[in-house]
């Protein structure tokens, strides 16, 4: 990856390091996103006219380049609180996986790499074993091949065999490391995991032609992560375990949490590392970087390994913004977006890098929505297909034209961001 010269690199990451963490700081500009949203009324009323706004949060970056292609941001935000609580849901996987990947870089293992099987083992009550990947190429699981699940269908138990791998103290201390103090992850997705079970990961073993080269053994995090939000306690019912109704608010005090300005932060780092100083960086290599552009950007018919056939699967499968998860988009060929989103409990969370190679544009765009009409949790009825995805489609798409018109006067070399597909 190519970085400016010495001297000029020194004062770049002085001025691009202050800009990076004071932002949090900083009075985001809240008038251009509410403009735009009211300017597009006819897409936006049904979020608007609501008293809460659907719990919407924005937050869009420009990014304007220099002569020598080095990039300066601008963060606009609407209704931007990291104390006012949301479920992130599958938005923490990509940290995840990057955590994974720095582990392997960290321990440094002759034939340890994303290519080798990783074999799962049990120790606790309700962990699963996994011995086999049947997605894979010879069934063979590994943690490149988790990565690709993750990145191209957001797959559930690809994230919770890199959450046991990396280890639940390992992923928040690399959090408070990186300053991204308003986030931990600290429970696997979509098996009810809580209590005892969350701080107890599986042991692990790698083998090479069924040679032992690593074992993990079981870890247990005792801490807690306590952090002060609001809206915890959200809904007035919830579907319990047995399926019956429980007439209480739906508790989410002690799940993931994951606010859109650390989200976008993760994004920025993963994309521009050479704009933070380098213990401010994620510890990659070039090839890491590559593997997770590539996938992240990549749709799912794309893939040969695994393979995502229709009707199941299409295109813009996890691309909310721009596209809203519609199977019927017609997908624009000069346009890749590199994202992760998320979508539980009536949430639709979008974080996205957005470019468009034929036209110079690109931009951050970061957003999450919720619709839970009846108040019920667990129930499975949410208004995803009828409002969340729209508003986050008609949102990419607004930004998208405004960023066209935005005068540029050096336009931006993407070609690290550009890769062939078959």
């Amino acid at each position: 990856m190519h970085l400016p010269g010495s001297r000029s690199l020194i004062l770049y990451i002085l001025f691009t390091t202050v800009i990076s963490s004071s932002v949090r700081s900083q009075h985001t500009d809240t008038l251009l996103l509410k403009q735009l949203l009211t300017s597009n009324a006819p897409l936006f009323d049904s979020v608007l006219n609501h008293p809460l706004h659907k719990e919407v949060q924005i937050l869009y970056t420009q990014i304007t380049r220099d002569k020598n292609n080095r990039p300066r941001f601008r963060s606009f935000s609407y209704r931007l609180d990291a104390k006012r609580y949301f479920y992130p849901a599958s938005t923490v996987k990509l940290p995840t996986a990057i955590f994974a990947l720095e582990k392997l870089n960290r321990l440094a293992i002759p034939g340890l790499n994303i290519s080798t099987k990783m074999l799962t083992d049990s120790s606790f009550a309700g962990q699963s074993t996994v011995t086999a990947d049947t997605s894979a190429g010879g069934g063979r699981p590994t943690i490149g091949h988790y990565i690709k699940k993750i990145l191209l269908v957001s797959d559930n138990d690809a994230y919770n065999r890199l959450y046991e791998f990396t280890g639940r103290h390992t992923i928040n201390a690399r959090l408070k490391a990186l300053g991204l103090n308003n986030t931990r992850i600290t429970g696997r997705l979509a098996i009810g995991d809580k209590g005892a079970s969350k701080k107890h990961s599986n042991p692990i073993r790698f083998l090479e032609k069924e040679r032992l080269i690593y074992r993990q053994p079981p870890q247990y995090d005792s801490s807690e992560y306590p952090m002060q939000l609001e809206n915890t306690q959200q809904g007035w019912a919830y579907m319990n375990g047995s399926d019956s109704l429980v007439k209480k608010p739906f508790d989410f005090s002690e799940m993931n949490v994951y606010p859109l300005y650390d989200q976008q932060m993760v994004l920025r780092r993963l994309l521009f590392p050479e704009t933070f100083s380098p213990g401010q960086r994620f510890k990659l290599r070039k090839a890491d970087y590559d593997f997770l552009y590539r996938y992240m950007s990549m749709f799912p018919n794309e893939s040969k390994d695994p393979v995502y056939p229709r009707p199941g699967y299409f295109p813009a499968y996890c691309k909310f913004l721009y596209y809203g998860a519609d199977s019927a988009s017609l997908i624009d060929p000069g346009i890749r977006i590199f994202n992760k989103v998320g979508d539980s409990y009536g949430y639709a969370i979008d974080n996205a890098y957005i470019v468009d190679f034929k036209n110079n544009i690109e931009f951050m765009l970061s957003a999450v929505i919720q619709s839970n009409e009846d108040g019920i949790y667990n129930d499975d009825k949410y208004e995803y297909r009828t409002i969340c995805f729209p508003f986050l489609k008609n949102l990419g798409r607004v930004i998208y034209e405004y960023e066209k018109k935005r005068p540029k006067k050096y336009p931006p070399d993407l070609s690290r961001f550009r890769f062939t597909f078959p």
